[in-house]
């Protein structure tokens, strides 16, 4: 049933919050960097596609958040789809333009595109299978490379988080279940993720040997994917309202899980536990 006082404090709350937001993006991006007038930009072959990958992420997460937060307040299905999506691309935008007024960055058409797929990765399945049987998930590890190029992979770990690439990992995680038939055993919670990430990134198209005056070592840039199993725990019966609010606000998280990579040095790897 339609809300209408439950979705005047939704959207209060997301004002509040997105201003929230927008100032923490300016001091970790935009505070150290001059602006100019809007400008285009085409960083489409930067830090390995990486970025791309986190965008496509964020724009789905965001649409998916903002569809069940209208459907909370009684919005009809087709209208929170709509709005879950412009609200997605409406915020992923707003970081485009601070973009195009910097000296540093610019207005990226591949950002922009990668925001668009991830958003209609969420309205397809949202309108054609009323559910997300494919969801884009997130995981971040430490690294060693800020430690040589701070002021762009950050510093500490909250800044770290946003701009280390080396350490974020970007996943497509599958619910089995949902493709099969409905009279099947599989377990509804158990998913198969496939991730990418990327190391050896001290600098978004190459590295330097010399970063702000000092030596720093060789690092081969290269690609990594995965294959490990996942949990969605949206998916896991409970009462608890503690357990079903903090699966819910770790959706977009990707359950650490002993995993394969593949890499682009034509290695290997079996990691007992990756995140």
């Amino acid at each position: 049933m339609y809300n209408p006082g439950r979705l005047r404090g939704v959207v209060l709350t997301e004002i509040a919050g997105g201003i929230l937001i927008s100032a923490g993006l300016y001091f970790l991006w935009y505070r150290k960097h001059p602006r100019t007038s809007f400008h285009f930009f085409n960083d489409n072959r930067e830090w390995l596609q990486i970025d791309k990958v986190g965008h496509a992420t964020t724009a789905y997460n965001i649409a998916v958040i903002q569809y069940d937060l209208m459907r909370w307040c009684g919005v009809k299905n087709d209208a929170s789809i709509a709005i879950g999506s412009l609200t997605a691309l409406g915020y992923m935008s707003i970081i485009e333009i601070l973009d195009g007024f910097s000296t540093k960055w610019g207005f990226s058409g591949g950002d922009m595109a990668a925001n668009i797929i991830g958003t209609a990765l969420f309205a397809g399945q949202q309108k054609f299978w009323h559910d997300q049987r494919i969801s884009l998930r997130f995981s971040y590890h430490n690294t060693i490379y800020p430690q040589y190029h701070p002021n762009e992979l950050g510093s500490n770990f909250p800044s770290k988080v946003i701009k280390d690439y080396n350490g974020q990992t970007y996943w497509l995680s599958v619910n089995i279940k949902s493709f099969l038939s409905a009279k099947n055993d599989f377990p509804d919670w158990l998913n198969m993720s496939v991730g990418y990430g990327a190391e050896g990134m001290l600098s978004a198209s190459r590295n330097q040997p010399v970063i702000d005056g000092k030596a720093v070592p060789t690092f081969e840039r290269y690609r990594q994917f995965y294959l490990a199993p996942d949990i969605d725990l949206m998916r896991v019966s409970s009462n608890s309202d503690f357990f079903n609010g903090a699966a819910y606000f770790t959706r977009f998280i990707k359950f650490p899980a002993p995993t394969l990579e593949w890499n682009t040095l034509n290695r290997w790897k079996f990691h007992p536990f990756y995140f």
